[in-house]
């Protein structure tokens, strides 16, 4: 194993995080044939409640490992490290039974909150069945997240790369081959096969978590490389969990309250639009599908650039943290900012040009899908850069001011959702997009908190970043204007998959040509990611021809 720099480890982890996430977008495709719409709503309510549980049982500790271990290592405390990956095991553990108890326990009382009084759909029963399955997870996953941490905060980004992608690759087979054994072959029910198909979490967490456990016994020696003498202070174990705890606790939030942004149309979408506006049932359900499972499989490769820069940008800003180099945390941040823009708004724009025939080479032609896809494609963007800004303020230790940004986030959600979905009924838009518009104020407004705040407190000022942003901007409307043209000429007509393909693969061969071009002939490429990592990048290219 080798040790990545912040660059390298930011576009290993990004790399292999889109990977996975195109592994996991390809595979609704057959997914979506075998279960269909409805199926489609079943399997999102198990995740979104899944995706809390698993924020509160392991979401933050791989970072805090990351983050401790890495702190550990650049003061020399050696004996401390070792054990703070001992401990963590074994805290993880106790939280991963803990919250499995909750899920499969409780798992009938969350099914009448998301369900309700509501008829036609899937019922109480079902969704109880799919959450008992899905908990099993919380059993492996913590584990499993404890291994990525101690890797990460060692600078060694590839092998939890590479696991993300063997998770994924297990997890998608057993999800496509099992569901369709149970509805297709065997003849079993369709909560059933979504039942199957929840249950390729753990199985492919499993794969990930063995390999991980080799990787790590493999290379022992090099983990443990003592390459420093100092006089490591005493530690104790009760110390050690304390700030496992303290360091994981945000980034727990942060994912909590994400997933909980993201739940409010859970709990509230499907009962609003039937009992308030005059949706069937069906509809309803149609439509949450791809806010809660269809849409955001799209959403992911866009929300996986953020992830892939907060793995290497973790290590990296604690270590310039700790030695007080505020210079360089401040560069970091604004690096952060704009390598994170600088793919995002172009692939949101751009997908919401092609919502349509995107949405049809992926799951076929739909009443709701392309239209509700063509606006939510935005709050993929909107998760990015909640994503980036209340993680560095966490990394600074601003714990306070990381609860008021969520908590603001959250309340903005809840507040607006309702009286937005009325609203843009009564001025004749779709009711769904006012559930979409506040999730995504929720997230920007998070965003503006925690910017606002890093900017005051530590002096770091956006003004460089803040007109490159606007030139990205730029950038992208000279890029949609010649796509929206592109598109009056030759209109989308075709429901035949390949055609699709064709037409979105065209299409977004001249939106890249036309975005990259400007952005060299402006040179902009280059202030943003350093001339010298640019064309270490083209050499390759070239080198590769």
């Amino acid at each position: 194993m080798k040790k990545s720099s912040f660059m390298q480890g930011a576009f290993i982890a990004t790399f292999g995080i889109v990977l996975s996430k195109i592994l996991g977008i390809v595979y609704v495709i057959p997914f979506y044939a075998i279960i269909g719409e409805q199926g489609g709503a079943l399997y999102g309510y198990a995740y979104s409640i899944y995706s809390i549980f698993l924020s509160i049982s392991q979401a933050g500790i791989p970072l805090a490992i990351s983050k401790i271990v890495s702190e550990y290592n650049v003061l020399g405390y050696y004996n401390a490290k070792r054990r703070t990956f001992k401990l963590g095991k074994k805290v993880l553990f106790f939280l991963g039974i803990l919250c499995f108890l909750i899920m499969f326990i409780f798992a009938r009382g969350v099914a009448i909150l998301i369900i309700g009084n509501v008829s036609g759909g899937n019922t109480i029963e079902d969704v109880t069945f799919v959450v008992r399955v899905i908990a099993s997870a919380v059993l492996v996953v913590p584990l499993l997240s404890i291994y990525r941490g101690y890797l990460q905060g060692h600078k060694f980004i590839s092998p939890t790369s590479v696991s993300q992608v063997l998770e994924q690759i297990v997890r998608v087979f057993v999800i496509v081959f099992g569901s369709y054994l149970t509805l297709k072959v065997f003849g079993l029910s369709l909560t059933t096969a979504v039942g199957v198909a929840v249950f390729a979490a753990t199985i492919g967490a499993l794969s990930s978590y063995f390999y991980l456990v080799y990787k790590t016994k493999k290379n022992r020696k090099v983990l443990e490389k003592e390459t420093m003498k100092v006089e490591e202070p005493k530690i104790t174990d009760k110390e050690i969990i304390q700030k496992i705890l303290i360091y994981a606790f945000p980034f727990i939030m942060i994912d909590v309250f994400k997933s909980l942004i993201n739940s409010v149309d859970v709990f509230m979408l499907v009962k609003v639009l039937v009992n308030g506006i005059g949706y069937t049932a069906q509809q309803a359900e149609s439509i949450m599908s791809v806010v809660s499972t269809w849409g955001q499989k799209i959403n992911m490769i866009i929300a996986s650039i953020s992830t892939g820069l907060m793995v290497s940008l973790i290590p990296h800003l604690t270590a310039s943290f700790v030695k007080k180099d505020m210079e360089d945390v401040k560069k970091k941040i604004n690096q952060t900012l704009q390598w994170l823009l600088f793919f995002t708004i172009p692939m949101t724009f751009g997908l919401s040009i092609l919502a349509k025939p995107v949405w049809t080479i992926f799951y076929g032609v739909s009443e709701f899908g392309p239209s509700v896809y063509q606006y939510y494609v935005f709050v993929a963007l909107a998760t990015t850069m909640f994503t980036a800004s209340v993680t560095i303020l966490q990394l600074l230790k601003e714990y306070k001011q990381v609860f008021i940004c969520l908590i603001t986030g959250l309340l903005t959600n809840v507040i607006l959702n309702i009286p937005l979905l009325y609203a843009f009924d009564k001025i004749g838009l779709p009711a769904y997009y006012g559930s979409t518009t506040s999730t995504i104020l929720g997230y920007l407004g998070c965003s503006y908190l925690a910017l606002r705040y890093i900017g005051k407190k530590y002096k770091v000022s956006y003004e460089d970043t803040i007109k490159k942003v606007l030139n990205i901007f730029l950038i992208t409307i000279v890029m949609i204007i010649v796509l929206l043209g592109l598109k009056y000429i030759i209109p989308f007509v075709s429901t035949n998959r390949l055609v699709n393909i064709l037409y979105v693969a065209g299409f977004s061969i001249v939106g890249a040509v036309i975005y990259f071009v400007i952005m060299f002939r402006s040179r902009l490429i280059y202030d943003i990611f350093g001339h010298g990592n640019v064309e270490k990048v083209l050499n390759k290219i070239r080198k590769g021809r």
